[in-house]
């Protein structure tokens, strides 16, 4: 009969020889690709930059929302696995995912709070540009990427809220929509393209759906890579 600390210390054991068989095989692999590649230089060329001194925690908020971002586009491809963009089914396939699915509630609640978390941190990485202005030349431009991301993290948040297709989504989504109707000339049109009828429906439902999983990711994908490559060149800004 085996004694408890015998049990913990053949349990860490173990988990050190998993460890060590990681190490081992990712070392090899990284090995024979810098073999071929020499990833090494190609890395330090990339990632080796100093970071100016007066860099503190309120300079992190935009790695903490496009961190967001990337949990988001996980969680999200998980929960394509079973979610089901139909009137009929769509709020079936939810409470399938959150009762049934082994940890589904887990990843929808990290896909929901890292949405609305996204809001608050792309925000103070916004409010936090503006105050020690950073949008001035020759950082305009990408200024301007920025307040379109913002944009797009709000159509995120629109096109997600009627996807699980209850009572709550419905008609806050109905009431959405209606909102540019006021819009003078084109406002009619835009309420008429986003519920895709008089009423929203299948119709609404699937365009919210594409948006929110083909469309707004590509867009922001693009845009993203675009603000990333401007911050590169112009390097961050410094103090006031």
């Amino acid at each position: 009969m085996k004694y408890k600390w015998f049990e913990k210390i053949e349990r860490s054991a173990n988990v050190r020889g998993l460890i060590n068989w990681f190490t081992l095989a990712t070392g090899f692999l990284y090995g024979e690709f810098d073999d071929r590649l020499d990833l090494r230089s190609a890395l330090q060329k990339v990632l080796k930059k100093p970071v100016p001194k007066h860099i503190n925690f309120w300079f992190c908020f935009g790695g903490f929302t496009f961190l967001l971002f990337v949990i988001n586009i996980i969680t999200g491809i998980l929960l394509l696995m079973y979610y089901r963009p139909t009137i009929d089914q769509a709020y079936d396939s939810i409470v399938h995912i959150t009762n049934n699915v082994p940890f589904g509630w887990l990843v929808r609640g990290f896909h929901h709070w890292a949405a609305n978390i996204m809001v608050i941190t792309v925000l103070i990485h916004m409010l936090r540009i503006y105050f020690h202005g950073a949008y001035k030349h020759p950082r305009d431009m990408n200024w301007v990427v920025g307040v379109c991301l913002f944009l797009l993290v709000l159509s995120f948040g629109f096109t997600g809220y009627l996807l699980p297709w209850n009572q709550v989504s419905f008609w806050a989504t109905t009431i959405g929509a209606e909102i540019p109707s006021t819009f003078p000339v084109a406002g009619p049109y835009i309420t008429y393209f986003l519920k895709g009828g008089d009423s929203v429906g299948q119709l609404a439902l699937t365009r919210f759906f594409a948006f929110h999983v083909v469309i707004l990711p590509w867009i922001t994908v693009g845009l993203l890579s675009l603000h990333f490559l401007m911050v590169r060149r112009l390097g961050i800004s410094g103090p006031l």
